[in-house]
């Protein structure tokens, strides 16, 4: 009888077979097997929330085959990823499987290398209950306030909308920044840049600072031109030449956070893309020369701990690759913040020897960028600091008459030239951006004069706080304690997928439907969509997780008042309809004329006539594109499958069987006139039988996949 590994994917089991060898039977539950049933709420709120579990629809037979599997077997490990939401799975499995939660059949991985999974092995542990309970909690907290809240946002404003615990408080935080942008009145003020010519004939620039009394705001045109008009005729020289050296060091390696914004930043990776990246980077990739092995330690993590083993690794490829000068005279340590889970590593390559060059070919393009990010930050993370020369200079400006009087205006600029590139020769964090910026100053001293070549006003206004990107929510997310790390791609898809927002040139911009729940959540559920709140219930997860906290009892302490406010609100509001702007369309209704609005049912939205019940006319919703039909000329209409993807068909179906995933252009074909399509890869395509034209995308108005 073998001892059988019980994992998550196939792509870990087949990695981590490779290691255990013979006697190891190695299969995947494929994520969960059990959860609440979607069809209720499943838990009963009377008796201690008492969450009513099933087997996860279709997931029978799989649970069957893992009982046979256990029945054969000597002894049974629980090797589900390293977190809570892998504890909870270990959990649900032993349950299933009916094995003793006391026995130390749990076993971790935070990396799938030989190393790893040997480290794994050797110290087996029984399911942290603790752990579990911080999951079972939040899972049941989600489902409280996302069945009670979310019938009564439809019943409101429109059939089939959703809230969450966390995705309302997301939305509203998008939506607070949009109202800010809207109240934001642009103040004016000038800047007054100079050109001076050193006596060695050799130009350079300054900026104006302020006069003999300190610094100075320019508030309009009016104060510009009266410091034109003091410095007319004005002579120049050095009034102070400060030069120093400073050192520069590197970011930590990344955490989650970290790394969803940087990948977002750098790759222009949405937080999923990046997530889903790292998983196949963690659990296993073959390559060549080498086999399956897993690339990177796990993903999901707040620590910025390194083990001494990869420290010593590291020390060695950088003391090769780039001379033991570019190591640091003492190793780094960098310091994980107070509120952080330090249950792992910090994100790091699992084997540092392993460069990206060395694993290009064996990766996918995706998995190449991320590993290629990952392994750079965390090499640069131990090598020794960028050192720079800086160069702080005053230029004093001043007419006869101000000299006499001991008056002048001052212009100062600085600067940097890089002594020793250390860490710089691997990375640069992408939102790092020098004030003063890398320039060479003349050879100057204190006292020498100074001719002026250019004096240039310039008018600004201050800008509106910038609408968040993905990188820049992440952030927030991250230091209002929204959620955790491992959450956030999840919270991310989920407002997005349900229109509560869109992306805009990678920016985050509110619906008239985001607007709309926000207000209404504001109004009448001011505690669910506190930031506030919502990050002192992620403590109390965090408290569950330490064992200082019973979850009962953190579900009991807020479900009583949700509970009052939501029937407050539904009394309050008993007769109250919100009505979008955004739901009526220009399309006029074939019976009585008016407007037609787009509602949404049970199969997806459908256009139908605002006087209902007086006029209960309703039609299908088609969204129709500028593309003809290449087999009949019909107008091409965009459609949905079941699963919501995207496709494009003809209007006249079923009489015309004409669909294609490719997206209209809007142009038409060069050689035969029917409209063009544009397929995945960038490339345009006539998709008229037996004409065969193609060209590449232009790249005016391209977008990404992001």
């Amino acid at each position: 009888m073998s001892i059988l590994v019980i994992v998550e994917s196939p792509a870990k089991a087949k990695t981590i077979k490779k290691y255990l060898g013979s006697g190891y039977e190695v299969i995947a539950s494929m994520g969960h097997v059990r959860d609440l049933p979607a069809a209720k709420l499943s838990v009963d709120v009377k008796h201690n929330f008492t969450p009513k579990y099933a087997v996860i629809k279709g997931k029978e037979k799989l649970v069957k085959e893992l009982k046979e599997e256990v029945a054969n077997s000597e002894k049974v490990f629980l090797a589900t990823d390293p977190d809570r939401e892998g504890e909870a799975i270990s959990w649900h499995l032993a349950t299933l499987l009916d094995l003793d939660l006391s026995e130390k059949n749990r076993v971790t991985f935070n990396e799938i290398t030989k190393t790893g999974v040997k480290n794994g092995m050797d110290n087996p542990h029984a399911v942290d209950m603790n752990l579990v309970n911080a999951q079972q909690a939040r899972r049941i907290l989600d489902r409280l306030v996302g069945y009670r809240l979310s019938p009564f946002v439809s019943q409101k404003i429109r059939r089939g909308l959703s809230a969450g615990r966390v995705q309302s408080v997301a939305v509203r935080m998008i939506v607070d920044r949009e109202n800010e942008i809207k109240a934001f009145v642009p103040e004016e003020y000038w800047s007054i840049d100079a050109k001076f010519t050193a006596p060695s004939r050799k130009v350079f620039s300054a900026s104006f600072y302020g006069d003999e009394t300190g610094k100075m705001k320019i508030e309009n045109k009016e104060q510009a031109d009266a410091i034109l008009a003091r410095l007319d005729g004005a002579s120049y020289s050095v009034k102070s030449l400060k030069k120093g050296t400073r050192k520069k060091n590197p970011a930590p390696p990344f955490t989650t956070s970290t790394l969803q914004q940087e990948a977002s930043r750098k790759l222009g990776f949405q937080t999923q893309k990046t997530m889903r990246t790292a998983q196949e980077l963690y659990e296993g990739v073959d390559v060549a020369g080498i086999g399956t092995t897993g690339l990177i330690t796990y993903m999901r993590t707040d620590s910025l701990r390194i083990s001494e083993e990869a420290r010593a690794q590291a020390a060695d490829v950088i003391g090769s690759m780039f001379g033991s000068e570019y190591l640091p005279e003492k190793p780094r340590y960098y310091k994980t913040r107070a509120n952080a889970q330090d249950g792992h590593e910090a994100i790091r390559p699992a084997t540092p020897s392993l460069t990206p060059d060395r694993v290009k070919a064996s990766l996918t393009s995706d998995q190449y960028k991320l590993y290629n990010l990952i392994w750079k930050r965390f090499m640069a993370s131990l090598m020794a600091s960028c050192v720079q020369d800086t160069t702080k200079l005053e230029i004093a400006g001043a007419n006869e008459s101000d000299t006499q009087n001991g008056k002048y205006c001052l212009f100062t600029a600085a600067g940097y030239s890089v002594r020793f590139d250390g860490f710089t020769k691997l990375y640069e964090i992408s939102d790092e951006s020098d004030e003063k910026g890398e320039s060479s100053f003349p050879e100057l001293k204190v006292g020498d004069n100074t001719k002026l070549k250019e004096l240039t006003p310039n008018q600004h206004f201050t800008s509106p706080p910038p609408r968040f990107t993905e990188a820049s929510l992440v952030k927030e997310f991250e230091e209002k304690g929204i959620g955790r790390p491992s959450t956030y791609s999840t919270i991310i898809t989920t407002i997005v997928k349900r229109g509560y927002v869109k992306r805009e040139s990678k920016q985050f911009v509110p619906t008239e439907l985001g607007e709309a729940t926000t207000s209404l959540l504001k109004d009448k559920f001011s505690r669910i969509v506190n930031v506030k709140f919502t990050a002192q219930m992620e403590d109390m997860l965090d408290k569950i997780d330490a064992g200082d906290v019973d979850y009962v009892s953190v579900l009991d302490g807020f479900y009583g008042d949700f509970e009052k406010t939501l029937e407050k609100a539904k009394a309050e509001m008993k007769d109250v309809k919100i009505q979008l702007e955004e739901d009526t369309t220009d399309i006029p209704c074939d019976k009585c004329g008016r407007m037609m609005v787009i509602k949404t049912g049970r199969y997806g939205r459908f256009l139908a006539c605002p006087g209902y019940p007086e006029c209960k006319n309703a039609k299908p919703l088609v969204l129709e594109t500028n593309a003809t039909c290449p087999k009949c000329g019909a107008k091409v209409i965009e459609r949905k499958t079941k699963k919501g993807y995207t496709f494009y068909g003809c209007s006249n179906w079923p009489e015309c069987d004409f669909m294609s995933w490719d997206k209209p252009t809007g142009e038409n074909c060069p050689n035969c006139g029917k409209s063009l399509f544009k397929k995945k890869g960038g490339i345009v395509v006539c998709l008229n039988e037996g004409c065969g034209f193609e060209k590449k995308a232009s790249k005016k108005g391209k977008k990404t996949d992001e």
